[in-house]
């Protein structure tokens, strides 16, 4: 599996392309946030891991121009910045997964494993949940309400998924973050609580009917009242 690295610390860069080049991963390396963009439209990579801080373009607008272009290649950042708007920025630019500096090379392995697996599961026929009024289109990624189409970001349309597959199950924060953020996603953080909110606002708060529903002190559910 070849993997494209976006790091402008040199010593940084060369063990980070060490490590997965001794674990069996092609590697392919940019230095800055351009050239980092133009090989990642070039090239068919299983993942991209890329530094936040950037010459050219930082880690953000690297993201979000190429989700723009169409590219789906998991991306994980990897940055000094752990605050949860800091993280919240990285997912809605188009991050999959959010590493904070400085982590162990067999944290960062095992999140690239996830990522590169996740990326080889191809759904072969159309799927549709319908729940509550709410029709929600896997394929197409759209969703709708009583026939009114939703804007959902990535991360809202996968935690309105988890949601709406464990209809009338109580969701812990933590099971919510090992399924929509995978398993090493840092728990202590309210990432969880922001992105509910995200979905009450966009899913709920127009309707009569409420469909996310909090157990304080167990987590979440969806059903209707």
């Amino acid at each position: 599996m070849k993997l494209l690295v976006v790091e402008d610390e040199p010593k940084t860069l060369q063990a980070i392309q060490q490590g997965l080049e001794e674990s069996q991963f092609e590697v392919d390396i940019a230095y800055d946030g351009l050239i980092a963009k133009r090989l990642a439209l070039k090239n068919n990579y299983a993942a991209i891991i890329t530094d936040l801080i950037l010459p050219g373009l930082n880690g953000y607008e690297l993201c979000r121009q190429l989700r723009a272009e169409g590219l789906t290649t998991p991306i994980l950042m990897l940055t000094a910045l752990g605050e949860t708007d800091d993280k919240i920025s990285g997912f809605d630019a188009g991050a999959d997964q959010y590493l904070t500096k400085p982590f162990q090379f067999a944290e960062l392995l095992a999140r690239v494993r996830s990522l590169t697996k996740r990326g080889t599961q191809v759904s072969l026929t159309a799927q549709t949940l319908r729940y509550g009024g709410i029709e929600m289109n896997l394929d197409a990624k759209t969703v709708t309400r009583d026939e009114q189409p939703i804007e959902l970001t990535a991360r809202e349309f996968a935690l309105l998924e988890f949601l709406m597959r464990n209809q009338g199950r109580v969701l812990s924060k933590p099971a919510i973050a090992e399924h929509v953020w995978d398993l090493n996603f840092d728990t202590g953080t309210n990432v969880v609580e922001v992105y509910i909110n995200y979905l009450r606002k966009k899913i709920d708060r127009n309707f009569p009917t409420k469909l996310i529903h909090t157990h304080f002190g167990m987590g979440y559910m969806f059903k209707e009242e």
